[in-house]
């Protein structure tokens, strides 16, 4: 799961996080079932946080209902099933801890919780985009079309045009915002999702908006219910690295990436047909003939695998994995100096790849 001596204590942005993974690496090393204990426990500690947050500031029934819909729904599944997202769930529960402490009376704490939750949501991707805030929208009504990537592209003023309307109208109403209306709620959550905030932190504004306009308990369990069988659902698609890539690959077929993931978990006759169906869409993209000469190289077809990792570096000079990859091509067609020559450049472009340490020192017995 990681490469190297393993995820470093602190780092900028995102300290916490990496104290966290730190600490994770530390007790586990790259077993993976560690680090989505973690994430659970981050997952539930957020969960058990937005409740008394909610009991707060909503009637008991609308509170408990809007708790439930934030633990359940399916755009939860991804962060807690992906452990490369942590940051955001650590974000949101630095976050919510501050809400809770201002909610509370305890204002100093509520600032400085504020104030590293700031800190640890610095660098995120941004969610600024109006489509992938409406596509939030309708996976939170509709929660059906999921995918680790979706294809996103609208024009970047169409961007701006929304999240100006989105906070002018937060400004309009700010005086008439009340903690029991579910239109406030909505404004609060798009406030939080259009400027690039934690999916958590919005998520947790329109479970409240979902809570409040839930009127009958029945409703409301019934769609509980529905979620956590969705969210189910999910957990099992990320589960297989294969169903995970496949199911993005029939959702944005226009995109290469996911082609080249989904050819990482199949048989090398399938691989090598998805890659040169990637390679027809986009001829110059440098990923692609670097993923043929991998799996070329592992069917210890060396010679087409140099082919393709030449490629590979010629489009990319920077690939230190693609230099490395073709060093053992180089070696195994008995090209030796060329390959301690591959690995040295790939440990300049990248001094922790242990791969090529090791491969060095095999070859040269240094």
């Amino acid at each position: 799961m990681f490469e190297g001596a393993g995820p470093r204590a602190f780092g900028w942005p995102h300290p916490l996080t990496h104290l966290v993974d730190w600490l994770n690496y530390q007790v586990a090393g790259g077993e993976p079932i560690p680090y989505h204990a973690v994430n659970l426990l981050l997952d539930v500690a957020a969960v058990l946080l937005a409740y008394e947050c909610l009991r707060r500031l909503l009637p008991a029934a609308p509170a408990l209902a809007a708790a439930a819909i934030f633990a359940a729904h399916p755009l939860q599944a991804q962060v807690v099933d992906y452990v490369s997202a942590r940051v955001g769930m650590v974000a949101a529960v630095v976050a919510l801890s501050a809400l809770l402490a201002g909610l509370t009376g305890r204002r100093w704490l509520a600032w400085a919780l504020a104030a590293v939750s700031i800190a640890e949501a610095a660098g995120e991707r941004t969610q600024a985009y109006a489509l992938a805030s409406l596509r939030f929208l309708r996976l939170f009504v509709v929660p059906w079309g999921f995918t680790i990537a979706p294809d996103l592209r609208e024009p970047r003023w169409l961007s701006a045009a929304a999240a100006i309307a989105v906070l002018a109208m937060l400004a309009w109403r700010w005086r008439k915002l009340s903690a029991r209306s579910p239109a406030s709620w909505v404004l609060i959550g798009l406030a939080l999702l259009i400027p690039g905030s934690t999916v958590f932190l919005a998520l947790f504004a329109f479970a409240a908006a979902a809570g409040l306009a839930m009127s009958h308990r029945a409703v409301a369990a019934a769609a509980v219910v529905l979620l956590i069988a969705v969210s189910l659902s999910r957990t099992y698609v990320w589960m297989s690295d294969e169903r995970l890539w496949r199911e993005a690959v029939q959702r944005a077929p226009n995109l290469v990436e996911p082609k080249i993931q989904l050819a990482k978990s199949l048989p090398a006759a399938d691989a090598l047909d998805v890659l040169n169906r990637a390679r027809r869409q986009a001829p110059y993209n440098p990923e692609i003939p670097a993923a043929i000469g991998k799996v070329l190289l592992e069917e210890q077809q060396y010679e087409g695998a140099v082919d393709e990792l030449s490629r590979a570096v010629a489009m990319n000079p920077k690939n230190a994995l693609a230099f490395n990859n073709r060093g053992v091509a180089l070696a195994a067609i008995g090209q030796f100096p060329a390959a301690a020559a591959d690995f040295n450049r790939a440990l300049a472009l990248d001094p922790h790849l242990a791969e090529a340490r090791e491969n060095l020192k095999r070859l040269t017995g240094k």
